[in-house]
């Protein structure tokens, strides 16, 4: 049993407010997973030609000034760090491929969360509370974002196996379900391209996305593969740089509500998580079809 939120607001004016609702919606999932939680947010572009790379250190601490400096001195004034206790935000003048590369064969001990051009991931064990606390959840900004927090069932209580799962640039999703087929196609992506960090299914579900998105879908269109390929029971959130989607699986084993006003999209795996946003007396809601996929895009009507 897992906790899904997710909100895209439509507002412009409400992007500096994105945390603080992010907040108070991940907050009300704790009950549903009270051993890890993260977010996914999709903040400011970087200019194109640039990557940014949100990674995570496996130690207590990390000489984040250090990087900071072998940053400039190997990519000059144009790169930058951010860093957020154990992660920190990397912004590197190199396409994503090099730049992956580069933080591979330099700094093998740093695990990469999520990289792109807007997507920002923090995670970790522990409480809800205790994530949106550390890393200022409530601050941050952005167009829309998701977030996740988990009851382990299929796999180890660590950072590393915590949601969200990027395996794609800008792609991440959340997943409150099990997979039944996860290992066989675990397999089969591995042969194709896509690199696997933890043996979590969700991560498999991710990766499946990323490979049917490179061989060029479009993310509805994946999906729809997904329905038939991905064995198992789900309720799935995805994000992408313009937006994000929701399916659950066929049956509809896992709980989901949507919400939707003139400002905002919100889904959560309880409607109390979607209670405390603004207007959301007045919002249109509904639980999701089983086995239809739900998307929004900036400017762009429901699909």
């Amino acid at each position: 049993m897992c906790g899904i939120v997710g909100l895209f607001v439509k507002n412009p004016a409400l992007h500096d407010g994105l945390g603080n609702l992010l907040a108070k919606m991940l907050v009300e999932m704790t009950d549903r997973g009270p051993d890890s939680a993260g977010v996914a947010v999709y903040a400011d572009a970087v200019a194109d030609g640039c990557t940014k790379i949100t990674v995570l250190s496996r130690a207590a601490a990390h000489a984040w000034s250090e990087l900071g400096r072998e940053l400039a001195a190997r990519f000059g004034d144009r790169a930058t760090l951010r860093a957020l206790a154990n992660h920190a935000v990397l912004v590197v003048p190199e396409p994503a491929e090099p730049a992956l590369e580069w933080v591979a064969a330099e700094h093998p001990e740093l695990h990469v969360s999520s990289s792109g051009q807007s997507i920002e991931i923090f995670k970790q064990a522990g409480l809800p509370a205790l994530l949106i606390e550390r890393f200022a959840v409530a601050t941050m900004t952005g167009t829309h974002a998701l977030g996740h927090t988990r009851m382990a069932t299929e796999s180890a209580v660590t950072t590393e196996h915590s949601h969200p799962f990027s395996t794609g640039l800008d792609l991440c999703l959340v997943h409150n379900g099990s997979l039944s087929n996860h290992n066989r196609l675990r397999r089969l992506l591995s042969k194709r391209g896509i690199r696997f960090s933890t043996d979590n299914d969700s991560e498999v579900a991710a990766g499946y996305l990323t490979w049917r998105l490179s061989a060029g879908d479009e993310l509805d269109e994946a999906l729809e593969r997904a329905l038939v390929d991905l064995d198992g029971f789900y309720t799935f959130a995805i994000g992408t740089r313009d937006g994000f989607a929701v399916l659950r699986d066929p049956i509809g084993c896992k709980p989901a509500i949507v919400a939707e006003t003139d400002e905002w999209v919100a889904m959560a795996s309880e409607f109390r998580a979607i209670a405390p946003l603004p207007g959301a007396d007045t919002a249109q809601i509904w639980e999701p079809v089983p086995g239809r996929i739900y998307s929004w895009k900036r400017d762009a009507h429901r699909a």
